[in-house]
């Protein structure tokens, strides 16, 4: 009884093994990522950006310019002079206040505010810390026109992007580049070099061919002009008398006979 159940109990480990060996732990991930496209250049559609929240973050003793924290840096686009109106949060009495930016700077702003009376019981101390609701339809604008210029900026990097990588292409493979040209160029100086030779070996051919020729054509001639010779046509009068030409040769001659006289 005891040696069976030791063999049951090796035969469970044995399968629970097979099994941990057979099933192998992989994540589920989907097919795509969880991240969203960064918008680059357009404006978001659903957001109204003539509106935007800012805290203020510190006052001057007249307490009429204030310096704001923006809850975002759209306000990067503000200039000074432009026109902002105001509520301050959960202070809401129906009108809004007008404000005119002096300076910005990433995430802050400052701005003059001629009257607090549009928003804020001028009874009551106005403290650090106050968050503000704004409007501004220049801000809006402002963006739209930013978000365009981004546009443009974008198809400019792109454009600096590609050269850079061809530029970087060419240095990467500058060694492979100047092996593939110097083979070019040894291939095409191979080639004229056989030309060349080509050339030389065809001209020596046709030098003995010449030569071989020349022979030919100088034994044809000679014996074209020994048929000349032997087929020459000579005249039947002798040009030179009979006298002279046995006098010139040593042959024995008598007197020249006297010349006829005529009566």
């Amino acid at each position: 009884m005891k040696c069976f159940g030791e063999k049951l109990l090796f035969l469970l480990l044995l399968m629970a093994t097979t099994h941990s060996l057979a099933v192998s732990i992989t994540p589920v991930l989907p097919n795509e990522g969880v991240v969203d496209a960064d918008n680059n250049s357009f404006i978001d559609p659903n957001v109204d950006y003539s509106v935007f929240f800012g805290r203020v973050t510190d006052k001057d003793k007249t307490g009429r310019i204030l310096k704001v924290r923006s809850e975002n840096n759209n306000t990067k686009f503000l200039k000074a002079g432009d026109i902002v109106y105001f509520k301050v949060n959960e202070h809401d009495y129906g009108k809004y206040c007008k404000a005119s930016v002096r300076s910005v700077e990433d995430f802050f702003f400052s701005m003059f505010v001629q009257d607090f009376s549009a928003c804020w019981d001028m009874k009551q101390y106005f403290p650090r810390g106050q968050m503000l609701n704004f409007t501004s339809k220049l801000m809006e604008q402002r963006v739209f026109e930013a978000s365009h210029f981004r546009e443009i900026l974008l198809l400019r990097k792109e454009g600096y992007i590609s050269q850079l990588s061809k530029i970087n292409h060419f240095l990467w493979t500058y060694d492979q580049q100047k092996i593939k040209v110097a083979a070019e160029y040894d291939e095409r100086i191979n080639e004229i070099l056989r030309e060349k030779q080509k050339a030389l070996d065809n001209l020596i051919q046709k030098k003995q061919e010449n030569i071989l020729l020349q022979s030919e054509l100088k034994g044809r001639l000679t014996s074209l002009d020994e048929s000349l010779n032997h087929y020459k046509i000579e005249r039947q009068e002798p040009i030179t008398d009979r006298w002279n030409m046995d006098h010139g040769t040593n042959l024995p001659f008598g007197r020249r006979p006297m010349e006829m006289k005529v009566k």
